[in-house]
């Protein structure tokens, strides 16, 4: 089953473009999968329904979040069905098995006036200032994931329509919106980040946000630079990047953006991932209903009133 699973894994590197991050997922999955059969003396081809019911009981009974449960399962789902389009196997086993329903988890995000706070902190005017401001800014006014704000090219902006192409999960490409403060906060960047590539003699390199050797920042260190600036504003929440693009989402769904936009916006395959923002826009919606709907609670309100009014004045 290892090379069937090394197989699979190539398939989604070059068929899929699939992410390192996905590949080590796919990987670890999998070959506990392997690892659980062998102990069985399994056959791969002897796999069906019970088998795999089997193993997410076990899974179950080692106390795994569902979430976790489901993220195999969606492993275990592609490897079939690509198994079965290869032809070494005549049958999808995984593909009407369930795994356990996993709680829908509102995300957490900042409220306006958090983020007012976090992007209206002291930065100092040297490199690093300027940088983490850039980062904040860029973070909040595209809603692009910390993978994508660690990649992104210097060529990919353009400031003067106030745009960046931001490549996201399978190299798949969108555009994202640059605000007025996002694009000031780049503006101060550069210079900073010109002189950083000429005193370390750096050729070639394309990343937008470097460190002080003026190479590119990792995925890692833009996350901590997203919570050592939260913990700096004084913010009572534990941000990290993700948190800021959930605040990115929730704001405009506040404000009326339409939910289809809002999905091309965050780089989303289907909507229903981007449907779990909806939450917030209940108090908005129900601002609108009250005051609209003939039955909501202003016009009940009114109505009551010019009852009352109507009962006074016949007594």
């Amino acid at each position: 089953m290892s090379d069937r699973i090394e197989q699979f894994l190539v398939h989604l590197r070059l068929g899929k473009r699939s992410s390192q991050a996905t590949l080590k997922a796919y990987g670890t999955d999998l070959r506990g999968f392997a690892t659980w059969l062998a102990a069985r003396s399994t056959a791969l081809e002897q796999v069906g329904r019970l088998e795999l019911r089997r193993y997410l009981v076990e899974l179950e009974e080692q106390q795994l979040k569902a979430t976790s449960i489901q993220r195999k399962l969606a492993s275990l789902r592609s490897f079939y069905g690509w198994m079965q389009q290869e032809g070494h196997v005549q049958k999808d086993a995984a593909r009407l098995v369930k795994g356990p329903r996993a709680p829908r988890r509102v995300p957490r995000f900042l409220t306006v006036p958090e983020v007012d706070a976090l992007l209206a902190q002291p930065f100092d005017a040297g490199w690093q200032g300027c940088r983490d401001r850039a980062i904040l800014e860029v973070l909040y006014s595209t809603g692009c994931r910390v993978s994508e704000c660690a990649s992104m090219t210097l060529r990919a902006v353009d400031l003067d329509e106030g745009y960046v192409r931001v490549t996201g999960k399978g190299d798949k490409q969108r555009l994202a919106m640059l605000g007025k403060a996002a694009r000031s906060a780049i503006g101060e960047w550069l210079p900073h980040r010109s002189r950083l590539m000429a005193d370390n003699k750096q050729r070639g390199v394309t990343a937008l946000f470097v460190n002080r050797f003026g190479k590119p920042l990792s995925s890692r260190w833009v996350f901590e630079t997203v919570v050592a600036r939260a913990r700096a504003a004084g913010l009572q929440v534990h941000l990290t990047p993700h948190g800021l693009r959930h605040s990115f989402a929730t704001h405009l769904l506040d404000r009326g953006a339409d939910l289809r936009t809002v999905q091309e916006l965050l780089g989303h395959a289907r909507l229903v991932t981007t449907e779990i923002y909806t939450h917030v826009s209940v108090g908005r919606l129900r601002d609108v209903y009250d005051q609209a709907h003939p039955q909501g609670r202003s016009a009940g309100t009114t109505r009551r009133r010019r009852q009352g009014t109507d009962d006074a004045a016949t007594e």
